[in-house]
């Protein structure tokens, strides 16, 4: 657990940022106060110091690198049977009005010689999507990852996900979603490998 001082306050930090805490709390009683609030009520008084802190852990994912998240995970494989992570819930921002989007992305990929701990999925998820993002891009990073850490035959990502910026302002749209994939070697080249992915992420499996 890391301590650091923001506004003469120790805070516990209980992961990695290079952030500068006490400018982003300054920084944010300055946009409080441009919207007309008194920052010294006593609601207001620590949320400069609770905003930075949330904002360091929200884009924590610049400061963590793909080696680091995925550590010792790799392991040997004989088979090449197709391999799916669903529903895995992540939470970002947008860089467009730093609203945040979030949703579930699917993962499938085919092996070969090599394959990654169920676990670094997650990380590898959390890593690109705790930064400013837009959906499509995060769904490229995260199928090009996994590409580089194994090298498999092919890597297939789906995320659907509900952005706050179509349903807090704007249009105003509570129900829409947005629905992005990317699709690497044998998932783009055959149909059938494609179809069979897609058709394993819609379907509930009850154990």
């Amino acid at each position: 657990m890391k301590k650091v001082i923001i506004n003469d306050e120790e805070i516990s930090l209980s992961f990695e940022t290079n952030v500068n805490l006490n400018n982003l709390a300054k920084l944010i009683k300055e946009f409080i106060k441009e919207l007309g609030e008194d920052i010294n009520r006593d609601g207001l008084k620590r949320t400069p110091v609770r905003v930075a802190k949330a904002w360091a852990y929200l884009t924590k994912g610049y400061f963590q690198t793909l080696d680091k998240v995925i550590g010792k995970g790799i392991f040997d494989a004989t088979h090449d049977d197709m391999i799916i992570v669903k529903d895995i819930e992540f939470y970002s921002l947008c860089e467009h009005h730093l609203l945040p989007f979030f949703g579930k992305v699917h993962i499938g990929y085919i092996p070969d010689k090599k394959i990654l701990g169920i676990s670094k999925f997650g990380r590898i998820v959390d890593m690109y999507s705790r930064r400013l993002q837009i959906q499509e891009r995060l769904t490229y990073q995260i199928a090009e990852a996994i590409n580089t850490s194994v090298n498999p035959l092919g890597v297939a990502v789906v995320i659907d996900g509900v952005h706050l910026c179509m349903m807090m302002r704007g249009i105003e749209k509570q129900n829409a979603r947005t629905v992005t994939s990317c699709m690497l070697g044998v998932f783009k080249e055959n149909i059938k490998t494609r179809e069979e992915f897609l058709n394993l992420i819609n379907t509930s499996i009850k154990l």
